[in-house]
């Protein structure tokens, strides 16, 4: 009985152990949002526009919400914003928060929230 319960405790432990660690992605030194997927087309065209490095993540989240979250997190200055996109800004990275949003390669506009974390060198 002691063995069933030691057993499922260090599995909880290790549950919430790869949880903290995936819910605390970082790029570039940013948080990346809780839940946001990585956008590996985007993200190969704003790298392609950048001089040091860039990576672009989906949510379905509101833009207010995702917006709140990093205006929350140390180190960040809120630059600009209105109900379609955000800029944030910490240290020499900007994050940008759009939606809707278009994507550039195809012209396609998109409903859902999109995040871009760029390294300014």
């Amino acid at each position: 009985m002691r063995a069933r319960v030691l057993t499922a405790f260090v599995t909880f432990l290790f549950i919430l152990t790869a949880l903290a660690v995936a819910a605390s992605e970082e790029k570039f030194g940013v948080m990346v949002y809780p839940g946001a997927k990585l956008d590996a087309e985007t993200t190969k065209v704003v790298v392609q526009m950048s001089t040091g490095g860039a990576a672009c993540y989906r949510t379905g989240d509101k833009l207010s919400k995702v917006v709140e979250f990093y205006k929350k997190q140390p180190g960040f200055k809120y630059i600009a914003g209105d109900k379609e996109s955000a800029m944030l800004k910490k240290g020499n990275v900007d994050v940008t928060v759009q939606s809707p949003w278009m994507d550039m390669k195809t012209g396609k506009k998109n409903s859902d929230t999109l995040i871009s974390i760029v390294n300014q060198k």
